[in-house]
């Protein structure tokens, strides 16, 4: 049986409707594809406590969560991923990529462009919809 784990991911707009994008470094799973930024729920947490807690440690930033928007339970070879991704605002701190290869401001319209993880597929098409 496969490994499940769930994991969150933050939809992060700034005041010009852009989305932070983050693209996964060299030495993470899934290297140089792009995915919203976020991370492992732990046990007994709940999914926004671990958004605002993962945030902090990737990015530096403290952050508020907003709606969900998707739900995405994706299969990849090794490991079965449920992925929550919310709205989520930052309200202080400065934007640092502790993990991740870069961080980018995107336009909606330009999200397609990037090549996603596949768990984050459903939200890019949710957003741009």
């Amino acid at each position: 049986m496969k490994k499940q784990i769930k994991v969150v991911g933050a939809v992060i707009r700034n005041n010009q409707n852009q989305i932070l994008c983050a693209l996964r470094s060299a030495d993470m799973s899934l290297p140089n594809l792009w995915e919203f930024p976020g991370g492992k729920i732990e046990k007994n947490e709940q999914p926004e406590d671990a958004l605002i807690r993962e945030i902090d440690e990737e990015l530096g930033c403290k952050i508020n969560v907003g709606e969900l928007i998707e739900e995405v339970v994706h299969e990849y070879p090794e490991i079965i991923v449920e992925l929550l991704t919310y709205e989520a605002k930052i309200i202080s701190g400065k934007l640092v990529a502790k993990e991740h290869a870069t961080l980018e401001w995107v336009e909606l319209s330009n999200l397609q462009k990037l090549e996603w993880a596949p768990a984050d597929v459903p939200t890019v098409e949710k957003l741009i919809k």
